[in-house]
C-alpha cells in the first residue's frame, strides 16, 4: 500500500488550488455518511479532502505547453481506507 493519497485535476484558464479544492468538495452530495459510500456519482476526491486522519498536505501546480494547468494535492496518510469513515 502506498503511503500517500492524492487528488489531481486539469483545467484551463488560471486553474489554481482554490478552484481545485472547490471542484473536489463539490462531490459532497455524492457521499452518503450512513452507508459510508458514494451514491450515484464520484465522491472519493471529497472524502480525501476531508479525511480526518490526514496530517500533512503537499500541493503543486504546473502549466503545460498546451496551456492546460494541472493541480495535485498529496495527503499523508493515505485516505479512503475501506471500512473507515472520513470523519
Amino acid at each position: 500500500m502506498r503511503p500517500y493519497g492524492e487528488n489531481l485535476v486539469e483545467g484551463y484558464g488560471n486553474l489554481n488550488g482554490v478552484d481545485a479544492v472547490k471542484m473536489w468538495v463539490s462531490e459532497k452530495p455524492n457521499y452518503d455518511y450512513a452507508s459510508n459510500a458514494c451514491v450515484g456519482d464520484e465522491c472519493l476526491h471529497y472524502t480525501q479532502v476531508v479525511w480526518r486522519k490526514s496530517t500533512q498536505l503537499g500541493y503543486g501546480r504546473m502549466k503545460c505547453q498546451n496551456g492546460w494547468w494541472f493541480v495535485i494535492c498529496s495527503y499523508y496518510p493515505l485516505a479512503n481506507i475501506k471500512g473507515e469513515r472520513p470523519y
